[in-house]
């Protein structure tokens, strides 16, 4: 949908990613899309050299989020929620509405 725009669908699966769980790492948004990983490490590289993410390491996992100092950010964010809302609905299930912690013990489903 952004791919021209942002330059390639890889970048676009990032940002929305980032935009809605908050954080990722290469492997796991890899996987998600089933892409290869260090095609997603490329990308999430440009994107931490221009600024736009920033990475931590925890463990032996680099995890990327949003760069609290970069100065487009609020716009940014605004333009990925106006954009989320044209995502199809089919996308939105398989990709960006995952469970990102198990279920509580005795919860009935």
């Amino acid at each position: 949908m952004l791919e021209a725009l942002f330059g390639n669908s890889t970048i676009e699966k990032i940002l929305f990613t980032l935009f809605v769980y908050g954080e990722g790492y290469a492997l796991g948004i890899a996987k998600t899309f089933n892409v290869p990983v260090n095609r997603m490490q490329q990308q999430l590289r440009r994107l931490e050299n221009g600024g736009i993410v920033s990475s931590r390491l925890m463990g032996k996992v680099r995890i990327y989020t949003f760069n609290p100092r970069y100065p487009f950010l609020k716009e940014l964010q605004a333009f990925l929620a106006k954009a989320c809302e044209f995502v199809p609905e089919k996308e939105k299930e398989a990709y960006y509405r995952k469970r990102t912690r198990p279920r509580r013990a005795g919860k009935p489903l």
